[in-house]
């Protein structure tokens, strides 16, 4: 599964950047997590978080 950080379309291909955009999903699912009401979340509200429908949308737009 790929995942575009916030704010962009595609991955950059500077390390650095690649990690801080890890860094900032990692601590969107950390803010997620500690929101929820149960002990784990939804794979559905994960993807959410993570923009993931959003990529595939752009992905499917751009095939």
């Amino acid at each position: 599964m790929r995942v575009a950080p916030p704010g962009t379309a595609t991955v950059p291909a500077d390390p650095d950047c690649v990690a801080l955009a890890e860094i900032e999903l990692c601590g969107e699912l950390i803010i997620a997590a500690s929101a929820a009401d149960g002990e784990r979340l939804s794979a559905d509200r994960i993807d959410e978080v993570l923009r993931v429908a959003t990529e595939r949308a752009a992905s499917a737009q751009d095939a």
